[in-house]
């Protein structure tokens, strides 16, 4: 077995962006989000990817601007670390280590030098017991500090990072946790304890889900599991604390946020509604249709932007007039992928479940979505407990012209709706188009579909729970003209069975000749011109769970894998058992490009991968703890271009890329060493044509061009705008030292204007009379007329004795090049000396 390091697994997107409360930077330029157990700087004007922070061995769990430098950021992990970033060029500056997996991390103005984090409690085993201490940092020189000195705050806190928070500039701090509420006073030391009944009489659930603190006044707002909001008041006098109730939502309040001068209450919830309050006054505005529940709110340091994070993976940017400024969308998070992942043969992007009824097109290169089109086309309502369409299945033809949905509501079989839905790829608008709609396809559920291969037929084929397998065909445009429609639509064309089982999974070989169904424990093999059953291939128990045919050399293989942990290989030539294993296969996935198989199987709670030839007994490469937990999805990407010059051990990722989605819904990439290392130098030459013309370029930049010209030499555009004398060290020391290392920007600034000043013996010179500057520049031209006829008479001498002439230079250039000559670059003398 061969595993090397020429193939990586990098994780190329897809990680929820929702976990923790997003943060925008001071100018309101940026707003950086966890990822996984990267942090993600995005525009907040452009929405694009800016920059990543990457450091984090375990998911990032929070984030927070540097109070002492707005330019820096904390974040904390569940990897025990809370490391200090440099946000705008991406550096890290420090780590400290903590030593404890982190909730929730939380600053103040007031407590400098001080990180408050949420970690597991000490004397407990029980991970879920948590509580808040204050972290002080040393002041020290080293990148990496052990943080020695755990001072604990507060008991048993809330898992939840929107159940914490600093009220009227630190000077208290509130947690709520299940029906008490605590107030800290840090001058005091004390705390206060609220308690509420878990129900009222009208049978209201109190339960708190989310605390916000005024940052001016003694005010802590509380969000309730009933949808109402407490603004609680005078609680630091335990017997005449009051609350004033705000009701508005009608669910669960998930999150809270005051703006910076406590003008207003930001809320949100499960109806995917902003709702602003008015403090203080009762009046309020909101903002509906926002996409998914709202899960975190967060406001920018002047209070311009509002920020919302929703379930469906995807952060919403928001004017404080409460008008949409941006959507940073990332991969859509639902429950399951029950569509697999389907690559879009026309714009080559991946497809599969996106927000509720809904299909998602998502760009591998770009991390980015699309666009996502309906299918349900019937308003989603958030409420829980309601019974809606979903998206279970899609597929495209060989083309990506037609695209089959499936779409069931109803979880018994009795209440079970089922919808097939055939689309067309209309030109004008971009975007696929209904043709035509088949309720009740089937009298169960939908196990599988697939398309005819080829384009020279439009076939769909379905399998379903009601014993039977059936082909759809789109109509010839005569059939159009006969009944009068638009376009030809699509019918059913064939209905199979074999002996009342139930069919699981069907495929098509890859020429289209065979039509491969398998009938719980029995594999048929039927001719899609005639639908004959041409034969059947039984094999050891167990109900068939992937079924895929061979590709080029190997297409007479058949393979499948069972219930019963079995991976089976027939020939189709012979129709025997060519070779069959005991492995768990959890996915089998075939390259559509070349021969290659990849198998995914469960061991020991990791996923560990294997690829083969069906028609050689050693695998190609293997991948041993690839993930913690189950790979859900995988599928083979056909790539533009092969790679060339690829090692050994990767040359089964030289037509394909393969990608595979984990538990976590983290999207996975196998590359090769070769294919990173161009991926960075075309970023690099991105980078430099995209570098701005500097004052050091004008300055010199043409200068040396020119010498390169003069001299013969061919120069490129882009030679011509990075060349600099080699031999100045004051120019090659200031491009090569840090930023934060330069003296300042004036001091440089003041001497760079000083060297293009005149001195005062040019100014007496160049103040003598204006007749004597005629004459003198008159004569300069009679000189250059001489010298130029007698260049010319040279030339003609020259070239008669086949001898090589060197360039010459014309007017304007020898007056640019005197000009070049009279500039003063002392200045750069004195940096060197400085």
């Amino acid at each position: 077995m061969v595993e090397s390091s020429e193939v990586r697994v990098v994780r190329c997107g897809g990680s929820r962006i929702n976990v923790a409360a997003p943060v925008i930077s001071v100018d309101s330029r940026f707003l950086l989000c966890a990822s996984g157990d990267l942090v993600k700087v995005f525009s907040t004007s452009t929405e694009e990817w800016v920059h990543v922070l990457q450091g984090h061995t375990n998911v990032v769990t929070g984030i927070t601007l540097n109070p002492a430098n707005q330019l820096q950021v904390y974040s904390s992990s569940a990897d025990g670390t809370v490391r200090l970033w440099d946000f705008t060029d991406g550096i890290l500056i420090k780590t400290f280590v903590i030593g404890y997996p982190i909730a929730t991390l939380l600053v103040s103005n007031k407590h400098e030098g001080i990180l408050f984090l949420v970690v597991p409690a000490k004397d407990n085993s029980n991970s879920e017991c948590l509580q808040l201490v204050a972290a002080h940092v040393p002041k020290t020189l080293e990148q990496e500090v052990e943080v020695r000195e755990l001072s604990s705050v507060l008991p048993n806190i809330s898992p939840n990072p929107r159940a914490v928070g600093f009220g009227r500039e630190g000077e208290y701090i509130a947690s709520a946790e299940g029906l008490k509420l605590i107030v800290y006073f840090f001058r005091d030391q004390k705390p206060y304890r609220f308690n509420l009944s878990k129900s009222t009489k009208k049978g209201a659930k109190n339960t708190f889900t989310c605390v916000s603190c005024h940052p001016k006044d003694d005010c802590v707002a509380t969000g309730h599991e009933d949808g109402k909001i407490r603004l609680w008041r005078n609680f630091n006098q335990k017997k005449e604390y009051t609350y004033t109730t705000l009701h508005w939502h009608h669910s669960v309040v998930n999150t809270l946020c005051f703006t910076p001068e406590g003008t207003t209450l930001l809320s949100g919830g499960i109806e995917s509604v902003l709702v602003q309050w008015q403090y203080d006054r009762n009046s309020k505005y909101i903002l509906p249709r926002l996409g998914g529940s709202i899960t975190h709110i967060s406001v920018s340091a002047d209070g311009s932007l509002f920020t919302t994070s929703h379930s469906d993976n995807k952060i919403t940017v928001i004017q404080s007039n409460l008008k949409v400024s941006a959507v940073i969308q990332g991969l859509v998070k639902g429950e399951a992928v029950h569509t697999d992942l389907v690559i879009d043969p026309r714009s080559k992007a991946l497809v599969l479940n996106g927000k509720p009824g809904h299909l998602q097109f998502y760009s591998l290169q770009r991390d980015k979505q699309l666009y996502n089109l309906d299918i349900v086309q019937q308003e989603y309502i958030y409420q829980e407990g309601l019974d809606q369409y979903e998206v279970v299945k899609a597929a495209f033809d060989a083309h990506g012209s037609c695209l089959a949905t499936v779409e069931e509501r109803g979880k018994k079989l009795s209440d079970t709706e089922i919808t097939l839905k055939f689309w067309d790829y209309n030109e004008t608008a971009q975007s696929f188009v209904l043709n035509t709609t088949v309720m009740t396809p089937h009298d169960n559920r939908i196990t599988s579909m697939c398309f005819f291969p080829t384009a020279e037929t439009t076939m769909v084929v379905t399998t379903a729970r009601d014993g039977c397998f059936k082909a759809w065909l789109l109509g010839q445009e005569s059939d159009t003209e006969k009944q009068g429609t638009d376009g030809p639509s699509w019918s059913c064309d064939f209905v199979g069975r074999y002996h009342d089982l139930q069919p699981t999974n069907c495929c098509f070989s890859a020429d289209g000749s065979l039509l491969a169904v398998s009938f719980q424990e029995v594999i048929t093999i039927w001719n899609p011109e005639t639908w004959e059953l041409l034969t059947t291939l039984c094999q050891p128990p167990g109900n068939i769970k992937d079924l895929c045919f061979g590709r080029l050399s190997c297409s007479r293989y058949l393979l499948a894998t069972t219930t019963k942990n079995m991976l089976c290989c027939w020939n189709l030539l012979t129709c025997s058992l060519e070779w069959s294993t005991s492995i768990a296969v959890t996915l089998l996935k075939a390259d559509p490009l070349s021969e290659n198989m990849a198998v995914f199987t469960l061991q020991k709670e990791q996923t560990d991968l294997f690829v083969f030839k069906p028609c050689e007994p050693r695998p190609l490469f293997t991948q041993n703890a690839l993930c913690v937990g189950e790979v859900q999805r995988a599928i083979f990407v056909p790539r533009e271009e092969p790679l060339d010059n690829c090692d050994e051990s990767s040359l089964w990722l030289n037509r394909s890329q393969l990608y595979c989605l984990t538990e976590n819904m983290d999207l996975l990439a196998f590359t090769t060493k070769i294919e990173d290392d161009s991926l960075i130098s075309r970023k690099l030459a991105v980078i430099d044509d995209s570098v701005a013309v500097t004052p050091f370029y004008l300055l010199l930049g043409k200068h040396r061009q020119r010498e390169q010209e003069m001299c013969g030499l061919p120069v490129t555009e882009q030679q011509g705008r990075a060349q600099l004398p080699q031999g100045s060290v004051a120019v090659r020391e200031l491009l090569h030292t840090a930023a934060h290392v330069l003296p300042p920007a004036s001091f440089l600034c003041n001497m760079f204007v000083k060297s293009l000043l005149i001195s005062q013996t040019g100014v007496k010179v160049e103040t003598e009379p204006s007749e004597q500057q005629a004459e003198s520049e008159k004569e300069e031209e009679e000189s250059e007329e001489e010298m130029d006829s007698c260049d010319a008479q040279q030339d003609r001498r020259v070239q008669g004795l086949g001898v090589e002439t060197v360039p010459l230079i014309s007017k304007a250039q020898e007056r640019e090049l005197k000009k070049v000559r009279r500039t003063d670059y002392s200045w750069l003398s004195c940096l060197s000396d400085s």
